[in-house]
């Protein structure tokens, strides 16, 4: 029998980085304006339990990225996966909903869909950009797949895949961002300070990798930037303590950094320019209309793996979407405190150049808003109602 609006389904869901946690707020909350009852039940961040999700484990248990990290994981991550298959097969939900974090969910999708459950993917892996041959594996286990960029409808549609493009929920909600006056006044700095942005990522992980870089490179840039101060939000409190371990072994020469607890959309908004690790912040920078230069680094043979099946000759999804080189990469043993901050500081010394990106910038944001959380119910509508597939 078909739910009504009234009715309690419940809906599993995983996500596994705080790029995923805001999407998946902002699913449970689009879903609730359409189901006030809903349930959902799974894996999240602080947002979305914050949004009323109740969590069986915490998002940090996947927040692991890299062949070797996910190696020295892999028990672990392999136990909550079963865990999350038993409770889903004892409870099943009226559909399940991966968010991004493609090599844990796929595995645990393909196990839910052969038992009966209606499994939606959001937020596609990048399989246009690496490990093609992965949208195989997809077709097993996805009943339908929601895609945030709209040139991936039509990968999913050739390869008969069902697949609805529901826009970029980021840039609805970061095209209300209040801007960059508001945001330096919120996190109280001067307006005409120069700043920049340091988002070294928010998996640990990622941090221990990026922090004594990007900090290497601060340090660089304040010696040739007078009263340059830098804006570090920290993802979680061991992200934190990891960054702080940072500081305290670069030495004593003064750095004017402030290390925020989360507002990482806030920092970004408030700078001249981003310094930022190679992920969705790259695109959450974009869509704040931020200059920017990117970077990253991993542990070598995760890096030569990676490298040996990339398909695309960018890493950043502003240049990606853009299909050209809009802002710099550093990736690897090109990524030196030196060669971020010269190029952080020729964007400082260029306001054409920042207000050319910041155009672009502008345009992308339009490409990609629409009325997203409409989207997403009507994508979702016939898994919530119908039977169980």
């Amino acid at each position: 029998m078909a739910l009504t609006a009234g009715a309690a389904p419940t809906i599993g869901i995983v996500a596994g980085e705080a790029s995923g946690d805001l999407l998946g707020a902002n699913l449970i909350r689009a879903v609730r304006g359409q189901y006030p009852q809903a349930r959902f039940v799974g894996v999240g961040g602080p947002l979305m339990d914050s949004a009323g999700m109740d969590i069986l484990f915490p998002m940090e248990k996947l927040a692991v990225r890299g062949y070797i990290e996910v190696l020295r994981h892999y028990p672990e991550l392999l136990g909550v996966r079963r865990r999350l298959v038993r409770h889903f097969l004892r409870s099943p939900p009226v559909c399940f909903i991966g968010i991004d974090a493609p090599d844990f969910n796929l595995d645990l999708e393909l196990q839910l869909k052969n038992a009966g459950i209606a499994v939606v993917h959001y937020v596609s892996p990048a399989i246009w950009a690496w490990r093609a041959k992965r949208v195989h594996k997809i077709r097993r286990a996805v009943s339908r797949m929601l895609v945030v960029f709209p040139f991936e409808e039509r990968i999913y549609q050739e390869a008969g895949i069902p697949v609805s493009y529901v826009g970029h929920p980021l840039a609805d909600t970061l095209a209300r961002h209040p801007g960059r006056l508001a945001a330096r006044l919120q996190l109280r700095v001067p307006p005409d300070t120069p700043v920049i942005a340091l988002l070294p990522g928010s998996r640990v992980s990622e941090v221990d990798q990026m922090a004594g870089l990007f900090l290497g490179a601060a340090r660089e840039i304040a010696r040739s930037v007078p009263g340059a101060m830098f804006l570090l939000p920290a993802a979680s409190r061991a992200a934190r303590e990891r960054v702080e371990g940072a500081l305290q072994r670069m030495g004593r020469e003064p750095l004017n950094v402030t290390i925020l607890a989360g507002h990482a959309h806030d920092a970004m908004a408030a700078a001249d320019v981003v310094l930022v690790a190679s992920g969705t912040a790259t695109l959450e920078a974009a869509l704040l209309r931020r200059p920017m230069v990117v970077a990253y680094r991993m542990p070598r043979i995760s890096w030569w793996l990676m490298n040996s099946r990339r398909r695309v000759p960018y890493v950043s999804l502003p240049n990606i979407l853009a299909g050209e080189s809009l802002v710099p990469e550093f990736l690897q043993d090109a990524a030196t405190p030196v060669t971020l901050a010269n190029a952080a500081i020729d964007l400082l010394r260029d306001p054409v150049a920042r207000a050319r990106l910041e155009t672009r910038f502008a345009a992308l944001l339009a490409s990609l808003r629409l009325d997203t959380a409409t989207r997403l119910v009507a994508a979702l509508q016939p898994f919530i109602q119908g039977p169980r597939a």
